[in-house]
């Protein structure tokens, strides 16, 4: 419970700090091929991977993304470039319903943070999960996440989403 306070603060911050903006981490001079700042370059980079991964369940695509040096530091999927394409394939096999909707995205330099609902089944109220990736030389590098069950009563009313 202690991990998801400390998301939910460290997502707050991220939202509502000015000097995680685009003006601080852009340069005219790192522009992207497609000119787009590095930010969106990054923000893109995720974004495709989530997209190709968890929705279009394809596997391949989603591993173009993917930096051969790859390291994993969620507790659902073993380390490495491998590990991640395993996992990606049992989703596929065994979630064929899953589907996720990026709600928000934060970036700052490196790093970009998704905030996911995800719903594996119909029926299913979901998972809230923050999904967090470091991005090196156009591949993602790295990645860690925090999952909740969406719960079906909030002690307030303001919604996880």
């Amino acid at each position: 419970m202690k991990s998801v306070a400390l998301m939910v603060v460290a997502l707050a911050i991220v939202a509502s700090t000015p000097s995680l903006t685009f003006a601080q981490n852009f340069t005219a001079s790192a522009q992207a091929s497609d000119g787009a700042s590095p930010l969106q370059a990054n923000e893109k980079i995720a974004v495709g991977f989530y997209t190709a991964a968890l929705n279009d369940k394809n596997p391949d695509a989603a591993m173009k993304f993917i930096s051969p040096d790859f390291r994993q530091h969620s507790a659902l999927a073993e380390d490495g470039y491998a590990g991640l394409r395993k996992f990606l394939e049992w989703v596929r096999a065994e979630q064929p319903n899953l589907h996720a909707d990026i709600t928000r995205v934060f970036t700052d330099g490196d790093y970009v943070i998704l905030d996911v609902r995800m719903i594996r089944h119909p029926g299913d109220r979901g998972l809230a999960i923050a999904e967090i990736y470091r991005v090196q030389d156009g591949k993602l590098a790295e990645h860690w996440d925090r999952i909740q069950e969406i719960p079906e009563k909030s002690k307030n009313a303001n919604g996880l989403f």
